[in-house]
């Protein structure tokens, strides 16, 4: 009996081993099945470059948790420094919205905020559906007037609820000015960073620059930290600055040698955008890992093809994307342009940009020429 019981012992033992090996997760070996770690995306550009529009791209969709320009509220508070000293700053602060963690906005708000305290919060789609607001459905292509109308009243605890439930987090950002800034986020391992550059013609963007110059001023002023944002060629000091930023950016993400830019650094022109917005529309998707839906597809389609001029600042209406994009070819004097031309000329060869070189080459040239000559 004794001898038959210690048999049965280890019967149950040996049982006991087999379901721990077969049945048990091991931490070492066995991947456990749970929620998939989140796509973070980048859309790093300057002011007026069409960033706002190519941030609906991602707004809109079901599957994105999207925020416009959230270090604003930084260069607000602590608009005395700049741009270089404000860099760490709004590294923390991407990082924090990334992570869906928005108590890093304590140290830029009152401590009373609301949703509608966030800079822009109404171009968010995900902020004006579930859980953020109740009134529209998540696959809801939603405007900012309406949101804005119906989706103020939501507590800022709204934001960061809305955001853990997203399997994309994206951000765009014009207050970044040096990639290599940003190559702690790319090297962190609790974050999967995919960055869009998008560059628009440096023409068109001093052209937007002079119809919006009141809410640019703050800014401008950040930006170069002197007297050189006054008098007659404070516009075109301002631009080249931006103009080298774009460079360097461009340079240090598609000739990095690091290994952790590979497949993680896209390059996109507007003006390729407006010439062929569904191909592009699709070709960030892709990057980012979405899917590009019917109803997407449909909406890119419309509000690139319609009439509007997209006269406001951070106007993302229904227009005639290509004639707005050349807009400037009309109106901007050649003097301007050659101008623009000289303090931006490294960033207009490197991105494939034609210069101009007389007056009456701007009023004859036809965008086919132009086009062709910054065709990818």
């Amino acid at each position: 009996m004794r001898k038959s019981g210690r048999m049965l012992v280890l019967l149950i033992l040996a049982a006991l081993s087999f379901l721990l090996i077969y049945f048990l997760p091991c931490s070492n070996n066995t991947p456990t099945k749970g929620k998939p770690s989140p796509v973070h995306i980048l859309i790093l550009s300057s002011w007026r470059s069409g960033s706002s529009f190519t941030g609906q791209i991602f707004s809109q969709h079901p599957s994105v948790f999207y925020l416009m320009e959230p270090a604003w509220h930084v260069w607000v508070k602590m608009y005395q420094n700049s741009a270089e000293v404000l860099h760490m700053a709004v590294r923390d602060l991407v990082r924090s919205v990334f992570l869906c963690d928005m108590s890093v906005f304590d140290a830029y708000m009152s401590s009373q905020k609301k949703k509608s305290d966030l800079f822009k919060w109404e171009a968010s789609r995900a902020l004006c559906s579930p859980p953020a607001c109740d009134l529209f459905s998540r696959s809801d292509i939603i405007t900012a007037g309406n949101c804005r109308t119906i989706c103020g009243k939501y507590p800022f605890s709204k934001v960061e609820e809305a955001c853990k439930t997203y399997s994309h987090v994206a951000i765009k950002e014009v207050r970044f000015f040096d990639l290599k800034v940003l190559y702690p986020l790319l090297t962190d391992p609790s974050l999967n960073l995919k960055i869009i550059h998008l560059v628009r013609d440096p023409r068109a963007v001093f052209s937007s620059r002079e119809n919006t110059v009141a809410d640019l001023e703050r800014d401008s002023n950040i930006v170069l930290r002197s007297q050189r944002t006054k008098g007659e060629m404070g516009p075109y000091n301002t631009m080249q600055v931006i103009c080298k930023s774009q460079v360097d950016i461009y340079k240090a993400g598609s000739q990095a040698i690091a290994s952790f830019l590979k497949d993680r650094y896209l390059l996109v022109r507007y003006e390729d955008i407006v010439r062929d917005p569904l191909a592009k529309a699709a070709q960030m998707y892709r990057f980012a890992e979405l899917h590009f839906t019917p109803e997407l597809q449909k909406w890119v389609h419309n509000i690139t093809r319609g009439k509007g001029r997209g006269a406001q600042a951070f106007d993302i209406g229904s227009r005639d994307a290509l004639e707005v994009s050349q807009a400037w070819r009309k109106t901007l004097p050649f003097q301007k342009i050659e101008k623009v031309q000289n303090v931006c000329k490294d960033a207009m060869d490197l991105l494939g940009y034609r210069l101009i070189q007389s007056e009456e080459e701007q009023k004859n040239m036809s965008l086919d020429v132009l086009f062709a000559q910054n065709s990818s």
